[in-house]
């Protein structure tokens, strides 16, 4: 029946105990500016007190019929809400104590929790009628539905702190994360409690939401991913095939085969949401529509999927056409067109909008089709193939548009054009990169050559001033677009063939997917600068340790920073998360058995 301060610091009680309520206090809040604290009762009545003194400011504000259940401040500080098992909700003047409108009393039960959005225009509630409920807070009045979709009673809610979110907790031991525009639920429930949840929070930044329940326990939570912290992060079980950053940069997509497509928070390396499953075999190849609002997904369950990048679901039909496995897929810079690739050596074009298939399949190819890509006017669409060639296509009639390009001695696995349109590039099963005039198909300058595997995907960098590739060799090179020289060494970190690579929009960052079913994230920039002038080269080993030249162990690296971007006398290790990077240079380290061969000399 009493109210005590304490010291956030120290934990020792501030004052005496503040005493004028009959019943237990069920809920406390402070004002905004921290002078003053409400606290409710199960004695029907709310108090205000200093905080400086302790002193009880003005009388009780009455006015439910029975236990208040919650109070909370406004952001200005200039009102005050309850709520009740009375299954109301009343609004109060802070400064005076007075009764602010009519009651709130769309709930048909109990009201076990109140919050304010951050901005102040929106009351959120929950009940035990197992719905919550959002509100005016100028006018009172309900707007739109209920939330519904809690099993048992609503015991908790509260407000992320940029009001785009609302959390609540149950007595059915989930919480929910919620639209707090639409009202639409956000992702699957929280689950983890093993008894009804007592108090939701988030943290100040937004990226964490704290629980407590009756199971005599605390949990942390990914306010992105719903992960509980300190659990497993999910990954593919096998090969990835397919990477993709959004239009945006914010988020990469990634396809397996282990037939679903994951996606992830570009900046934390997070996962986002659930896998998508909805296919019946290997991922293939995934690719944004140019607003960023569709993702296209083909697999080798001979189907295309379009997927809704708001909600994560498929939408309209599946395209379907070809008759064997479907290997690539990529949406016009227009965005008003799709093509596909197949093993069944066709390529199909599709409306984008309707799914529907546009004229006939484009055939020519004597060998499955790899690889496809749009030129960046739209017009034409070039194709690589097991049959070892490049063919040209008039995107609008679907003809050749010159004889194939032929050069590679082995399977072209990759192709794409040059950010202007004027260069078509291509990598082989033969190790070698080539690239061609678009106007005419002439090969320009010599193969480009460097890597001991074959060469599975190559991108350009979004000025077109880089050629990026990733190899079975395990490795991703950088190439200057005009010379052909390599820029740098060779980025090494995956375990397995790498199948896909992509710049971010920005091109400030490479990705990467490979076989050894992990997506890695890359500085192109920083392996440019660190490259030159050195003898030695250092890189971690597969356990993440560095030698040194006589094979003794220098020092470990984390696994989330063997990412390093690897070059002569200088390691660079991107750290995990803000891509911060720590640079070692290793050019006159001294190595011996004791700390005498490499003590410094005093002066």
């Amino acid at each position: 029946m009493t109210v005590q301060i304490w010291n956030a610091e120290t934990g020792a009680a501030v004052g005496g105990p503040l005493k004028g309520h009959t019943d237990f206090i069920t809920s406390v809040d402070y004002s905004p500016d921290g002078h003053y604290i409400a606290s409710g009762s199960c004695d029907k009545s709310i108090r205000i007190w200093d905080v400086e003194t302790g002193a009880p400011v003005g009388e009780p504000l009455r006015g439910h019929t029975a236990t208040i259940k919650s109070i909370a401040y406004s952001p200005d500080g200039r009102r005050i809400i309850s709520s009740s098992d009375d299954a109301t909700i009343r609004r109060w003047d802070a400064e005076t104590g007075a009764p602010v409108g009519e009651p709130l009393n769309e709930h048909t039960n109990s009201i076990w929790s109140v919050a304010y959005s951050p901005d102040g225009c929106r009351i959120i509630s929950g009940s035990i009628d197992k719905t919550l409920r959002i509100w005016d807070a100028e006018t009172g009045a309900a707007m739109g539905d209920p939330l519904e979709g809690h099993n048992g009673s609503v015991t908790c809610v509260a407000c992320s702190p940029d009001g785009r979110r609302i959390i609540s907790g149950s007595m059915d031991n989930t919480i929910r994360i919620w639209n707090a525009t639409s009202g639409a639920g956000v992702g699957k429930p929280l689950e983890g409690h093993d008894a009804w949840i007592s108090s939701v929070a988030y943290s100040p930044d937004g990226l964490w939401i704290i629980s407590c329940s009756a199971d005599d326990t605390i949990r942390i939570w990914s306010a992105e991913t719903g992960a509980s912290a300190g659990s497993p992060v999910e990954r593919h079980t096998d090969r990835i095939r397919s990477v993709a950053y959004s239009p945006d940069g914010r988020t990469i997509v990634s396809g397996s085969n282990d037939n679903t497509i994951r996606i992830w928070n570009a900046t934390t390396g997070t996962p986002v949401g659930e896998p998508l499953k909805e296919h019946d075999d290997s991922i293939s190849s995934v690719a944004y529509s140019p607003d960023g609002r569709r993702l296209l997904s083909s697999s080798e369950d001979c189907t295309i999927r379009i997927w809704d990048t708001a909600t994560w679901t498929s939408v309209g039909e599946l395209l379907e056409g070809h008759t064997d496995a479907i290997s690539t897929v990529a949406y016009s810079p227009d965005g008003h067109h799709i093509i596909s690739g197949s093993d069944d050596c066709t390529i199909r074009i599709w409306n984008a909008a309707t799914g529907a298939p546009v004229g006939d399949p484009l055939k020519g190819h004597t060998a499955p089709v790899w690889s496809i890509a749009y030129s960046p006017d739209s017009h034409q669409i070039i194709s690589s193939s097991l049959d070892k060639t490049i063919r040209i296509w008039d995107a609008k009639t679907g003809a050749v548009v010159c004889e194939p390009l032929r050069g590679h001695t082995g399977t072209v696995w990759g192709v794409t054009y040059s950010p202007d349109g004027r260069r078509i590039t291509s990598g082989s099963n033969d190790m070698t990169i080539r690239i061609w005039n678009a106007e005419t198909g002439a090969p320009v300058g010599e193969p480009l050559k460097g890597h001991t595997g074959a060469i599975w995907s190559v991108a350009y960098s979004p000025d077109g001033r880089y050629i990026i590739s990733g190899s079975g060799d395990m490795t991703i090179r950088i190439w200057d677009a005009t010379t052909g020289a390599s820029a740098g060494e060779p980025l090494r970190g995956h375990t397995a063939p790498i199948f896909s690579v992509a710049y971010s929009p920005d091109g400030l960052r490479i990705i990467s997917g490979s076989a050894d079913q992990t997506i890695r994230v890359w500085n192109p920039a920083i392996t440019r600068a660190y490259s030159t002038n050195a003898t030695t080269e250092y890189h971690p080993d597969a356990n993440g340790w560095v030698h040194h030249p006589d094979g003794g162990l220098l020092f470990w690296v984390p696994e989330d920073c063997r990412n390093g971007l690897t070059c002569p006398a200088i390691l660079t290790i991107p750290t995990a998360g803000d891509h911060r990077v720590v640079r070692l240079n290793l050019g006159e380290v001294s190595f011996g058995s004791s700390w005498i061969d490499t003590k410094m000399p005093g002066p």
